[in-house]
């Protein structure tokens, strides 16, 4: 402020401290400005006798474990095995190692790491206290203890074999090493990385079955649907060029056959891979591609994918080898 404007505090003057709090006390602390008392004279606001219900949702059964993953919504299909390869995945594995779970159809945005799948263990699980959901990083160890664990009563079997589920989850020892990391990354890399432009960003499956299974669930709004879809098809282009400057369609499809190639040889004419009498974590990778792919349930309209798949007649058997046993009724 200019020196030759500046008023000092002596020469200011000051209302007596009666006039001040007489003041205040006069004016509300808030005033409703004008052009909304005018709003609500015209449109007043009305309570109505009977409000509308929120929706109901049958009641989570904390008896048992959920685990939380894309699937169908109605009760028909509700144990059938997930459309999205990482769900179905843990899904299946689960069911190798013979815990019982409920399925519960969700999404992302429900899950407390953003991600689908997650376990929320039941209330008399030992796990349940420090953890009340285990995220999928986490889940090959939870479900090792769980089925190592005194109260373990292994799904779908009887008392009779219930002893011959723990011996075969007792030496149920998953491969690891060099040859076996090399191998997973054909899944994790490969076949994945084709399935992301497969699915996402090939026009016609995007339209005929990511938008129904992944967008349209979500929201009835035109705008909404169209902000997901539009995220969900930056996201796996985001993805792809993580480890390609460009993404090389023909480039994607030999890779991706090279790998089934792989595979088909890993597994030759055994049941399951690495020539083990059980499924384990690795099966359940693989079924997890080869399921969705050949099911049949999913309308792909650019099958060049499934075509590739379809040349290897020990990965088809696989995957109906596993589809019959643990999934029955689907």
């Amino acid at each position: 402020m200019p020196e030759d404007v500046k008023v000092s505090q002596e020469e200011t003057p000051q209302p007596a401290q009666s006039e001040i709090s007489r003041s205040n006390s006069q004016l509300p602390w808030f005033t409703t400005p004008e052009p909304i008392k005018r709003l609500f004279k015209r449109f007043p606001l009305r309570t109505y006798t009977t409000a509308n219900e929120l929706p109901k949702r049958k009641p989570l059964d904390r008896s048992q474990h959920n685990l939380y993953i894309f699937t169908a919504d109605d009760t028909k299909n509700l144990g059938s095995p997930s459309f999205n390869p990482s769900c179905l995945k843990w899904q299946a594995y689960l069911k190798f190692m013979g815990i019982r779970f409920s399925v519960v159809p969700s999404n992302n945005h429900a899950s407390p790491t953003g991600a689908l799948p997650f376990l929320l263990p039941s209330s008399t699980s030992t796990s349940s206290e420090n953890s009340p959901a285990i995220p999928s990083t986490k889940l090959q160890r939870w479900a090792r203890a769980e089925a190592s664990s005194e109260s373990f009563n292994p799904q779908s079997l009887t008392s009779d074999q219930e002893s011959e589920s723990r011996k075969a989850n007792s030496k149920r020892e998953e491969p690891f090493g060099m040859r076996y990391e090399a191998y997973m990354s054909l899944v994790d890399r490969q076949i994945r990385h084709t399935w992301l432009y497969f699915l996402y960003l090939e026009p016609s499956n995007f339209a005929a079955v990511a938008y129904p299974s992944y967008i349209a669930p979500c929201s009835s709004n035109v705008l909404v649907r169209a902000s997901l879809g539009h995220n969900l098809r930056a996201a796996a282009k985001s993805e792809l060029l993580k480890h390609s400057a460009v993404i090389d369609v023909e480039s994607l499809y030999k890779e991706c056959e090279r790998a089934f190639a792989a595979l088909s040889e890993l597994l030759g004419d055994d049941r399951y891979f690495f020539a083990k009498e059980e499924p384990d974590l690795f099966d359940a990778s693989v079924f997890a591609y080869t399921n969705v792919l050949l099911d049949g349930r999913l309308a792909f309209k650019e099958c060049r994918m499934v075509q590739l798949l379809r040349k290897y007649v020990n990965l088809a058997r696989h995957r109906r080898r596993i589809h019959e046993r643990y999934f029955p009724e689907y």
